[in-house]
């Protein structure tokens, strides 16, 4: 199978506004089932280790770049605070330490706390994992603005005529654009 044969779509990994809205409606109902499941069990929730498992991932890894962000006039900051956040915004990090919880301490209901605070980030806030091309906190990239009404029209295939602009304003056919990117 060549490249140009792929059963999935690992050739184009960005998100349209659309396929963006559907993974955050995902993400929405998983903090909305962890919401629902913490208050029906309400009366076993130990409430201070449930605020502890929702806030640990802010506290060490959102809070600290945050605050070097807005302290640094040009707002470029360590790439230790990127990794930091991805770490602790990462969902394997939160089945880790929900295991090590239920091993060292016990199974309970609070540690939906984990799942809910993840959800609310990316299904309610639409924040995802963050990659070191874009500003720290939520910023249009100027790339991503030349492309995103382009990205929303449907898939046309592609033109031998037609043709695209390069970032530094030069033209290639867009057939060509795609060869190199899939080479």
């Amino acid at each position: 199978m060549t490249t140009k044969e792929r059963p999935m779509d690992g050739a184009n990994m960005f998100e349209t506004p659309a396929t963006y809205r559907a993974m955050r409606s995902e993400y929405a109902l998983l903090a909305a089932g962890s919401g629902y499941l913490l208050w029906r069990k309400r009366a076993q929730v130990r409430w201070p280790v449930a605020a502890f498992l929702f806030l640990y991932n802010d506290t060490i890894g959102y809070v600290p770049g945050a605050i070097a962000y807005r302290r640094n006039p040009d707002r470029k900051i360590s790439k230790a605070y990127y990794a930091a956040y991805n770490l602790m915004h990462s969902a394997i990090t939160g089945v880790a330490v929900a295991a090590a919880w239920t091993k060292l301490v016990r199974p309970e209901w609070a540690l939906l706390g984990i799942p809910l605070h993840i959800g609310f980030d990316r299904g309610i806030f639409g924040n995802f994992l963050k990659p070191f091309s874009v500003p720290f906190e939520p910023e249009p990239h100027p790339l991503w603005e030349s492309v995103r009404a382009d990205l929303q029209k449907p898939w046309e295939g592609v033109s031998a005529q037609g043709t695209r602009a390069s970032m530094n304003g030069e033209v290639s056919t867009t057939r060509e654009a795609v060869e190199q990117g899939a080479g």
